[in-house]
């Protein structure tokens, strides 16, 4: 009796292991530059599904667009990374995005949140001039020098905090509504 148990029990575990091995399989077939995940009404994922947004292989895991000093202009090393995210607002529906510009800490508080905006429309404008995005699934925000990503007063820090972040809703990082 009991080796018809352990039997049944080692089967089902064999079982289970090879159901697993098919599922990581077709994860791992999926292609990195999909650009549509499942997503429900609030355009939250649905669990356990594929999400491009999360998965370290795919570009829209990439969620920042990095500026020179004082500077607003969308940098052509960040074309396919804009691409990707206007593509994957098109595809998906329920999908809605914040575009938050950052700066570093040199300047004032105004002129960095006045820059911080312009670095954000400059994102927004890229996506729906060239790609098409609707305006109402885009907002802007800046946070000018008050969300630094890198503590330190040297150009490796302050060049990490010269960016745009983009924040899909429904994220931690999402404006409240």
């Amino acid at each position: 009796m009991k080796k018809i148990g352990l039997s049944l029990l080692v089967a089902s575990l064999l079982a289970a292991c090879a159901s697993q091995q098919t599922t990581e399989q077709a994860t791992q077939q999926q292609p990195t530059t999909q650009t549509q995940a499942v997503v429900d009404k609030s355009g939250a994922d649905t669990a356990g599904k594929y999400n491009p947004l999360t998965d370290p292989k795919n570009i829209l895991s990439q969620r920042n667009v990095f500026f020179d000093f004082d500077k607003y202009n969308v940098k052509e090393e960040f074309t396919a990374l804009i691409k990707a995210h206007a593509g994957y607002l098109n595809a998906t529906p329920a999908a809605r995005v914040s575009l938050q510009g950052n700066c570093d800490e040199r300047g004032t508080a105004e002129y960095n949140l006045a820059l911080g905006q312009r670095r954000a429309d400059a994102v927004k404008k890229a996506m729906q001039t060239a790609y098409g995005v609707d305006a109402k699934k885009v907002e802007t925000i800046s946070y000018g020098k008050e969300r630094p990503v890198a503590q330190g007063h040297d150009e490796a820090a302050w060049a990490q905090n010269r960016r745009t972040e983009i924040v899909y809703s429904g994220e931690a990082k999402f404006p409240k509504q």
